[in-house]
């Protein structure tokens, strides 16, 4: 059974910092791409940030130079840090896992911006 859950989330001030983790199991890791997804309330989910098992990584462009993917492999676990948070970074965010050609998802974790 696969399963991954998502850690970190909170409530913060604009300009501050939080750091997503997502712990995984059930699949092989180290093969797997892992990423990150978000949903704002009355909004489309929006690809956050991938990371293939090469470590090659991508964001979307409201992230870039503010967040940063890792995975380390011997935690199956994959990290996204935050930082210089706006509140329209305001979301549910979502880790998701692709093995194999099937995605996986987690519950999500909610993360609040107050300016």
């Amino acid at each position: 059974q696969v399963q991954l859950v998502e850690s970190g989330g909170g409530l913060v001030q604009a300009g501050g910092s939080l750091r997503l983790s997502c712990a995984a199991s059930g699949i092989v890791f180290s093969t797997s791409t892992m990423g990150w997804y978000r949903q704002a309330p009355g909004k489309q989910r929006e690809l956050v940030a991938q990371i293939h098992n090469s470590g090659y990584t991508t964001y979307r462009d409201s992230a870039k130079g503010r967040f940063t993917i890792s995975r380390d492999n011997a935690k199956n676990t994959v990290y996204l840090q935050m930082n210089s948070l706006k509140p329209e970074d305001t979301a549910v965010y979502s880790c998701y896992a692709i093995e194999y050609g099937r995605t996986y998802w987690g519950q999500g974790t909610q993360v609040t911006v107050s300016s």
